[in-house]
C-alpha cells in the first residue's frame, strides 16, 4: 500500500514555520525534507533559506498554509476563551463547596486582580463597541 506524501511540510513554531520541500524521488528511496525557507505568521514574513530563490508555486504554497494556519489559530483562541468561562465556572463551585481556607488565602487576592482586570477591559472594549454602533 502507497501513501502519497504532501509535496511541502511545515515545522511548526511558535510564530510561524520552518518550510521543508519533500522529496522521495532518490536513489536510496528515502524521504528527504530540504528546508526552504522560514515564515513569520505574525508579520507575514516568508524568508528563504539559504541563497535559494522560491518559485510561484512555492509561494503559493506557503501563503495558503498561513492563511490556513492562521484561521485554525483563530478558532483555537475562541476555544481557549470558551474554556476559560468553563474554568471560571468551576472554580466558583470549588470555592463555594469544597476549597478550604488555607487554599482560598491562597488564591483569592490573584484571582481577584485577575477578574478585576478582565472585567475593566471587557467593559472598556463593550462601552466602545456601542458608542461605535450609535455612531453608524
Amino acid at each position: 500500500m502507497s501513501v502519497a506524501l504532501p509535496e511541502y511540510y511545515f515545522r511548526v513554531r511558535e510564530n510561524g514555520a520552518f518550510v521543508f520541500r519533500v522529496d522521495t524521488e532518490n536513489r536510496q528511496r528515502r524521504i528527504d525534507m530540504d528546508q526552504i525557507a522560514v515564515v513569520n505568521i505574525r508579520n507575514g514574513e516568508i524568508r528563504a533559506h539559504g541563497d535559494r530563490e522560491l518559485s510561484p508555486r512555492d509561494l503559493a504554497e506557503i501563503k495558503d498554509w498561513m492563511e490556513q494556519r492562521t484561521k485554525v489559530l483563530a478558532q483555537r483562541d475562541i476555544d481557549d476563551i470558551h474554556r476559560a468561562v468553563d474554568h471560571l465556572n468551576l472554580t466558583a463551585h470549588w470555592v463555594q463547596s469544597r476549597a478550604s481556607e488555607e487554599q482560598l488565602e491562597e488564591v483569592t487576592d490573584a484571582l481577584l486582580m485577575a477578574m478585576h482586570d478582565l472585567r475593566s477591559v471587557l467593559v472598556r472594549k463593550k462601552a466602545d463597541r456601542l458608542t461605535k454602533n450609535r455612531k453608524v
